[in-house]
């Protein structure tokens, strides 16, 4: 057989179940790193229940992946976890999910894994959204699963400090409401409201536009450009306040 007969014969395998996103459908991809409980116990030895060095490596890991080559408008970090909103006409690979996401977990594990040093790995799975109000239910979902994760986070990691063994911290916070969690931690001297806000609401990476002076050497004068930077937000806002942040981003002409 040829081998241009084989590669065509071959290649139906590769692609016989390959699917592509609409256009004009919203495309946010979540990437959640494999195994990190045992990571940041085991290899890292992180403080927990959060530490800056484990956040700045998230926070590093997403700016790679908004410089990777995608168009990428918002980049948002909470755990071990990563969200990112692609352009609503992003072609790359012909908006083929299978490469999207084997791609940008195999972006995240790599550069994540060198600047840890130890090895990382992400998986991928990307979410249609036909509208605006759904990208922003998305990350508002995710904000809110921030803050749920991290109360009980204290809560767990307070318990543990007094001597109570994993299971039995479980199941002492079982059944509690919010307010009970807030006050377990209070009559431990902890305010939840004092807790840093990154912790409770992750961290946001925007795309902002800033003044560039640089120098013209043909007229001999100095010229002001406008440059785009990512910007890292650890104060995001909650609830509807989020929303909005999110609807005037979306609104923003790229």
């Amino acid at each position: 057989m040829k081998f241009d007969d084989l590669d065509l014969k071959m290649r139906r395998f590769e692609t016989a179940h390959d699917h592509c996103v609409l256009p004009e459908m919203w495309m946010v991809a979540r990437l959640d790193g494999r195994g990190f409980t045992k990571l940041t116990k085991e290899t890292g030895h992180f403080e927990a229940p959060f530490d800056v060095r484990f956040r700045d490596l998230m926070v590093s890991t997403t700016q790679r992946l908004m410089l990777s080559g995608l168009r990428v408008l918002y980049g948002y970090t909470e755990s071990d976890e990563i969200s990112l909103l692609l352009a609503k006409d992003e072609g790359a690979f012909g908006r083929k999910l299978r490469k999207l996401n084997s791609v940008l977990a195999g972006e995240a594990s790599a550069h994540f894994s060198l600047a840890f040093g130890a090895p990382g790995v992400f998986d991928c799975r990307i979410s249609q959204l036909p509208t605006d109000e759904l990208v922003v239910d998305y990350f508002r979902w995710r904000n809110e699963d921030a803050h749920r994760n991290a109360l009980n986070a204290h809560c767990y990691w307070a318990l543990r400090e007094e001597g109570r063994h994993g299971r039995a911290a479980h199941k002492a916070m079982e059944g509690r409401s919010i307010a009970e969690k807030n006050e377990l931690l209070f009559q431990r001297g902890i305010n939840f409201n004092d807790v840093p806000s990154w912790q409770k609401r992750g961290v946001g990476l925007r795309w902002i536009e800033v003044e560039h002076e640089g120098f013209n050497p043909k007229t001999q004068e100095r010229v002001i450009t406008q440059r785009r930077r990512l910007e890292i937000d650890y104060e995001l806002p909650m609830r509807e306040a989020y929303s909005e942040q999110i609807r005037a981003l979306l609104a923003t002409p790229i």
